[in-house]
């Protein structure tokens, strides 16, 4: 049997294969169908220092190959979380990273400052990217000065394993990976979603409360490759990929490109099972192939 380990920093993962936040809760919800056990790790609901309610419905709209969301964030804040969902959480045998957002340089700092403190919290994942709420997300992920002051000043707040969610909505995505980089980010997650939205033609009114909203799914896919592998050629730290990851055939074609790890998104809500479905598909793809390691895949592609 091939090894699945993988390193993002210094977190030692059992095989590449993640869940994307957002579309997993916090893992409890999946428990009746999978193991959570046989996961790389989990990447839990967004996470801000103080509780949002979210935007108001509607706030998802199904597209062709894919679905707009706009749900803006909603959740307790981090302080709800370190005291009623840390305890349970921690007690699953992978890593739980947290998906931190905030709507200023501060609300960062403090969001992340309350998680260091948790021994069994490795990482999180820096959301500069989420392109459905008003204030933070996404513009601190639009330009490299944002980008590098957000993450340096967390970089000193945390000194775990940090990784950076990058925007897709930039001009070149690589310049914002450089920044982070430099700012001392151990990882790179990409891409979010892009930004879209959709008119019902009968009422002639936007699908999504929000007119626009985040669109993710497997349309997005042949675009988030493309931007891995940019990346995988800009920075030197290790990269996850994610964007309409469906099967192991898609897992894989984000690791020949450049990831080191993926996650899996929006297909959770089709599929539950999908992310070990994608375990055991490496697994085959790697001993069909008689590669010793999916670290014998990561940037392989052939160039003919």
């Amino acid at each position: 049997m091939a090894r699945l380990e993988v390193h993002i920093g210094n977190l030692k993962l059992k095989n590449p294969v993640m869940t994307a936040s957002g579309t997993f809760g916090y893992g409890t919800e999946y428990t009746d169908f999978i193991d959570l056990g046989r996961l790389g790790g989990i990447f839990v609901k967004g996470t801000t220092l103080e509780p949002r309610q979210g935007n108001n419905y509607p706030r998802m709209a199904e597209t062709p190959s894919g679905m707009l969301n706009s749900v803006g964030l909603q959740n307790k804040g981090v302080n709800y979380f370190v005291e009623h969902l840390y305890p349970v959480i921690k007690e699953y045998d992978t890593h739980m990273i947290v998906n931190v957002s905030g709507s200023t340089v501060e609300d960062y700092v403090a969001c992340a400052e309350k998680l260091a403190d948790l021994d069994k919290m490795p990482a999180i994942e820096l959301n500069i990217s989420c392109p459905n709420v008003k204030e933070g997300g996404m513009a601190f992920g639009t330009s490299c000065q944002s980008a590098a002051q957000v993450t340096r000043e967390v970089r000193k707040a945390f000194p775990k394993t940090l990784i950076v969610k990058l925007s897709p909505n930039v001009t070149d995505i690589t310049e914002i990976a450089r920044a982070v980089e430099d700012e001392g980010a151990d990882a790179v997650s990409l891409v979010n979603t892009f930004l879209g939205m959709a008119i019902d033609v009968e009422s002639r009114t936007p699908k999504l409360s929000t007119i626009t909203g985040g669109l993710s799914g497997p349309c997005i896919k042949p675009i988030a490759i493309r931007m891995v592998w940019e990346v995988f050629h800009s920075v030197k730290i290790p990269l996850i990929g994610m964007g309409g990851i469906c099967n192991w055939q898609d897992a894989i074609e984000f690791i020949l490109a450049g990831a080191t790890a993926v996650q899996v998104g929006t297909y959770n809500f089709i599929d539950p099972a999908a992310s070990v479905k994608i375990v055991d598909g490496i697994n085959d793809y790697l001993d069909r192939h008689h590669l010793a390691s999916v670290n014998d895949l990561v940037g392989k592609m052939i160039v003919k």
